[in-house]
């Protein structure tokens, strides 16, 4: 996503050691359906943080490096909140898949799915234009062009760091 690209280029050329402050917020809505299926079952999809949130905890990696630390405040089958802690960066996280969780202007406009960043107080918000990026990443894989196990470890640790620390 171009935005997310223009936030990893602003984070790197960061030169006098500014120290970010983010909120990440990522809601989107699922019925009954998702309770009922393997992804609502915690043994199976590794709960909200691994089936949603894997993507965003990847990007943040890829933005900040490696976190220092985190804290979960909550971790329930429908939402998850908790704080990272990078060497240049702390980012409030909120998953949810509850549509009550939706901002009210976002439900009159009849839309599902809520993404949103605050950097230092300035939004960037980024529900459009991610449409087509599993497309994307597929035919990048099917170049040569994909991601190792060694790519990503990472964050699958810090996902289960999180399942652990609720």
């Amino acid at each position: 996503h171009s935005d997310i690209k223009a936030l990893k280029s602003r984070v790197d050329n960061n030169t006098n050691d500014h120290f970010f402050e983010v909120d990440l917020v990522y809601i989107t809505s699922r019925g009954r359906w998702y309770e009922r299926s393997w992804k609502g079952d915690l043994e199976k999809s590794g709960g909200i943080t691994t089936n949603i949130g894997v993507h965003f905890f990847d990007m943040l990696f890829w933005i900040f490096g490696k976190p220092t630390g985190n804290e979960v405040d909550f971790h329930h089958n429908d939402k998850a909140k908790g704080v990272l802690y990078f060497n240049n960066a702390k980012v409030n996280w909120l998953l949810s898949i509850n549509e009550s969780d939706l901002p009210e202007i976002e439900r009159q406009k009849g839309k599902r799915t809520f993404r949103y960043i605050n950097i230092d107080g300035v939004p960037l918000e980024f529900s459009s234009g991610l449409e087509d990026l599993h497309n994307e990443c597929y035919k990048a894989i099917l170049n040569g062009e994909g991601f190792g196990i060694s790519d990503v470890a990472d964050t699958i640790q810090l996902i289960h760091d999180l399942r652990q620390n609720t």
